[in-house]
């Protein structure tokens, strides 16, 4: 989706990666999707949905920003869990900022605390996500619990419906250090047309069979001809094959029609799905299927 870098600084633009960090479900894609204006990266409400570096990247008159979305840190479980754990922490601790995204309808809890204790308060944002539908006062009394990090900035923001993000944007640009211009200006993102393909196959799984799914499902594009693409979706066990295929079929075609609907005219779209054993609790199998950064 980009062209190559451009390296040059120009004087008084500001550049940088800001990453976004926090436990799985505290809507860090969906503030990054909201503020690149386009979807860069998958949604949904189930844990480990991403799982790569994703970057999307917004560029203005007088600087670009290169937000990486990592994938949400909980107690693992399996070798793919603790990838995704090894992916987050590289993730914050390779960027110029780190927004530290914390649910303000679950609330500020243990599982926070324990990773803003990795954080370095001098260049982290906490932003207080999901405030539309609260009350004035449960946003505070989230924010007074947040505001014990003594962290550089607080931001309440909702990125389902915008409030709050430009301030946000606005306080990043300014914090960001004077540097080139990396993408082209019309790039959004970072990762490959393929990938991209793969990962919204995946979105679809999962808000088509919502707590049916498989967690241990895995895509992959196997074949790009013109305008053809197979794209490969992997289960552990024969049970989980049928799940995702349904009956008569009816999951893959439904997933199949919500992701044509999102690609360019005249793309033909095939889905098949295979089992690979236990892929997720092999090390070697989670770095082969997913080629996780």
């Amino acid at each position: 989706m980009t062209d190559a870098l451009i390296p040059e600084t120009v004087p008084g633009y500001r550049s940088g990666f800001v990453a976004m960090y926090g436990r799985p479900n505290t809507g860090k894609s969906t503030i990054v999707n909201a503020i690149i204006g386009e979807k860069v990266s998958i949604t949904s409400n189930t844990a480990q949905t991403t799982r790569h570096q994703i970057r999307g990247v917004l560029t203005r008159p007088d600087a670009q920003v290169i937000f990486v979305d990592t994938p949400g840190v909980g107690k693992p479980r399996t070798a793919l869990g603790e990838k995704l754990n090894r992916t987050a922490a590289k993730g914050q601790g390779e960027a110029d900022l780190v927004c530290f995204v914390v649910d303000a309808r679950s609330g500020y809890g243990k599982g926070d605390a324990f990773l803003a204790k990795t954080l370095d308060p001098a260049r982290t944002i906490v932003v207080l996500n999901k405030i539309d539908g609260m009350k004035r006062e449960a946003v505070a009394k989230q924010l007074m619990l947040v505001g014990g990090l003594n962290c550089s900035a607080y931001f309440p923001v909702s990125g389902f419906t915008g409030a709050g993000i430009e301030p946000l944007v606005t306080h990043l640009i300014d914090r960001l250090p004077e540097g080139p211009q990396w993408f082209p200006e019309n790039a959004v993102s970072d990762i490959s047309d393929a990938h991209w393909v793969a990962e919204l196959v995946r979105e679809q799984l999962f808000r088509v069979l919502r707590e049916e799914l498989p967690h241990s499902v895995a895509t992959r594009v196997i074949q790009w001809n013109d305008q053809h693409i197979t794209v490969e979706i992997l289960v552990e066990r024969d049970s989980q094959k049928g799940i995702v295929i349904g009956h008569g079929g009816s999951v893959l075609k439904k997933v199949g029609t919500n992701v044509r609907k999102q690609l360019a005219p005249g793309f033909h779209l095939e889905l098949v799905v295979n089992v690979e054993s236990n892929w997720q609790r092999d090390p070697e199998g989670v770095e082969r299927l997913l080629n996780i950064e």
